[in-house]
């Protein structure tokens, strides 16, 4: 039996896990215009090489974001859909969350480091949340970390005016929102730009575990690019002679 994660907050990531955590297959694409057409075949790989079908599924996982809506919308609906079809749960997981426990494992922090996740939001801002680290590994071997703020968005410039060190620990900064802009929030060299599905599907089972909700509502934080015109009044002529 497996769990399969998808992530499109950014690039496109899958992954197969097996009940316990372990990673089947993972493949990923950095289509970032092109959700849509590569999801489905990256679902397709990574079944393949474990040689597995959707019926072997017992879970899907998804990443909430947030992100901009086209290619979060995504990742949501085909997680919502398959679990659907297929009689399974669909699990939600902040798709900052999972860079931040990225983050531990790649750049091996301890508890009193913390996590400062800022990815793409465009219009010159990111999204951002902050982490205190609780673990370097919990659960299905993905660190703990709890949220201390966030998620939101906001101008790079605004989150570093509010950036200070914990007292007895170090602050690292990862995420593609502080690789592009370097000059005010800095990000650490090994860490993680974008999210990995496979340790999106480890959180996943790991809270389900302990009994969390996983929502799979999308977190936008706000109105998307492209929305549709407001319609337009109609005027009724006014009744009766004139004076």
């Amino acid at each position: 039996m497996a769990v399969l994660a998808l992530d499109t907050s950014a690039a496109v990531s899958v992954a197969l896990l097996d009940d316990d955590g372990g990673r089947l297959a993972a493949r990923a694409s950095d289509e970032r215009r092109r959700h849509a057409e590569s999801l489905a075949p990256l679902i397709s790989q990574v079944l393949d090489d474990a040689g597995l079908d959707r019926t072997s599924l017992t879970a899907v996982a998804a990443g909430t974001g947030p992100a901009p809506f086209t290619g979060l919308r995504v990742g949501l609906v085909t997680a919502r859909t398959l679990a659907l079809s297929l009689g399974i749960d669909a699990l939600g997981v902040p798709s900052v969350d999972a860079l931040a426990a990225q983050a531990v494992a790649d750049l091996g922090l301890a508890p009193g480091d913390e996590v400062l996740v800022a990815t793409d939001a465009r219009r010159k801002e990111v999204y951002w949340a902050r982490y205190a680290v609780v673990a370097h590994e919990g659960p299905h071997g993905v660190p703990v970390v709890d949220t201390l703020d966030g998620p939101a968005v906001a101008r790079a410039t605004d989150v570093a005016a509010g950036l200070a060190a914990p007292a007895d620990g170090r602050l690292v900064i990862v995420g593609e929102g502080a690789a592009q802009y370097a000059d005010v929030l800095p990000p650490d060299d090994d860490g993680p730009l974008v999210p990995a599905a496979t340790v999106l599907a480890r959180l996943a089972l790991a809270r389900r575990a302990a009994g969390a909700d996983l929502p799979t509502e999308p977190l936008y934080l706000r109105r998307p690019d492209v929305q549709l015109p407001a319609a337009a009044q109609r005027v009724v002529p006014a009744t009766g002679s004139p004076a």
